[in-house]
């Protein structure tokens, strides 16, 4: 185990969208979250109170400032802004994608989708994960010794864990464990990374949202 002063990082996925569409929103703006979602900010800066923060930054999309938002009130910080964090970039923004009765199911969209492993449809999964990277150890070093709050969306975050952990990228989305309001930690001693842990604080209000399942995709 590396030595070193250590440092936790704390990667939170923002809380539940309005998004009567149902629409793929990616990085429009103009997407903010429901009143559920606003309680599952609250459950995650309930979640984060007891922790030594230091310093909390957000993806600049309007839904990740509004849950890091009442972790800064914990605090008395301000929420710094890293373009770093954004959504992932996405051919398909601004469609439905719903199985059944989404864009997947058009003919003209298919040439899109002819490497899995890439994404064909979407920003190069090792590209998020540099970026994404990047922002993790710029938090790491403004929080040192003590701990930070992150605020991304659920691409960037899962990614970013396949990569910390050094696991392959390319995955079944049906499969992320980065559920809405969850809170992914990455422990480092110095500058190593030491461990990940990962929960869930908003569990109990996923229940009640009728469109959980269908987040999981967005």
């Amino acid at each position: 185990m590396s030595s070193g002063t250590e440092t936790i990082v704390h990667v939170v996925r923002h809380g539940e969208v309005h998004n009567p569409e149902k629409i793929l929103y990616g990085r429009r703006p103009g997407y903010y979250l429901s009143d559920l979602g606003v309680r599952m900010a609250g459950a995650v800066a309930d979640f984060l109170a007891p922790r030594d923060l230091t310093y909390i930054v957000s993806s600049p999309l309007e839904r990740a400032v509004q849950t890091a938002e009442p972790i800064a009130a914990k605090f008395g910080m301000d929420v710094d802004i890293d373009d770093r964090l954004l959504e992932s970039t996405n051919y398909f923004e601004g469609m439905r994608v719903s199985v059944g009765d989404g864009a997947l199911r058009s003919p003209r969209h298919w040439p899109v989708l002819w490497n899995p492993f890439k994404p064909s449809w979407g920003e190069p999964y090792l590209e998020i994960a540099h970026r994404m990277f990047d922002a993790l150890l710029a938090a790491r070093e403004a929080a040192e010794g003590h701990e930070a709050a992150v605020v991304s969306h659920q691409l960037p975050i899962w990614t970013l864990r396949r990569y910390a952990q050094k696991e392959r990228l390319w995955h079944d989305p049906r499969k992320r464990e980065c559920s809405l309001a969850s809170v992914t930690s990455f422990r480092f001693a110095g500058s190593s990374l030491i461990g990940v842990k990962y929960a869930e604080p908003a569990g109990h209000l996923i229940k009640l949202s009728p469109t959980a399942k269908d987040a999981k995709g967005a």
